[in-house]
């Protein structure tokens, strides 16, 4: 039997009856198909499930009464990961968003760096933002995850570079390094910084070698932007993270 989540920004709590936002309402309705009746579980970004029930499934107003709540069914990492992603153009960089929520990151930051193609000005930044939230939001109603990972707004690494946490260990990635993700020590948190599709420049591993940034290897390929991040991530959470 499939399993139904959706998100609700909003305050949940059992035995009360809410109506449901009107996206979640469409999604539940029209694409969905949930009947009066049928169970869903909403989560809101608190760390829980709540299990509920249908009551109404009028299209844009769809009622439902939460009857209890749960621990998710995906746990979080222990290993708290940061992307900071290089821009990407259009569907690429949802894609990337995607997998990485579906990859258990605590935190993605959209950088700008020498080589990114995308531009964004303050309304159009506002805009890609809130779409981004949202290809975040379905990531997590579909690997079960009651966190939503933090989104930070679009800034140029430099900004990003002087404002991180400097506890946590940060990666770029390098063909060339002798550093493997084997040989890495145990780590609470960590971030990871890919570049976009042209890479990183002189000017941009300047500034990540003034902070300490550490090369780290995957294998002699030069992957794409989309895929190297994805690549990392999984060996990290595997080596350090959810085994």
């Amino acid at each position: 039997m499939r399993s139904i989540r959706l998100f609700v920004d909003g305050p949940l709590a059992a035995d009360v009856e809410i109506t449901l936002p009107d996206a979640a309402s469409e999604h539940a309705t029209r694409v969905l198909r949930l009947r009066a009746g049928d169970a869903l579980a909403l989560f809101n970004g608190d760390g829980h499930d709540y299990s509920a029930q249908l009551l109404d499934a009028a299209r844009g107003g769809a009622r439902v009464r939460i009857t209890a709540r749960s621990a998710p069914a995906a746990e979080e990492s222990p290993l708290a990961l940061t992307l900071v992603q290089g821009i990407a153009r259009g569907e690429k960089m949802d894609w990337i968003l995607q997998k990485a929520t579906e990859l258990g990151v605590a935190c993605i930051v959209p950088v700008l760096t020498a080589r990114t193609e995308v531009r964004l000005d303050a309304q159009r930044g506002e805009k890609r933002v809130a779409h981004w939230r949202g290809v975040i939001a379905s990531a997590c109603e579909q690997c079960g995850r009651a966190r939503l990972p933090q989104l930070l707004s679009p800034q140029p690494l430099a900004a990003w570079l002087s404002t991180r946490e400097p506890d946590a260990a940060l990666f770029t990635l390098d063909p060339q390094a002798t550093l493997r993700v084997r040989d890495l020590p145990t780590l609470s948190a960590a971030q990871l910084l890919i570049g976009p599709e042209g890479g990183l420049d002189a000017a941009d591993l300047l500034l990540l070698r003034t902070v300490g940034a550490q090369g780290l290897a995957l294998g002699p390929r030069v992957l794409r932007t989309e895929t190297a991040g994805m690549a990392a991530l999984a060996m990290l959470q595997s080596h350090l993270g959810d085994a």
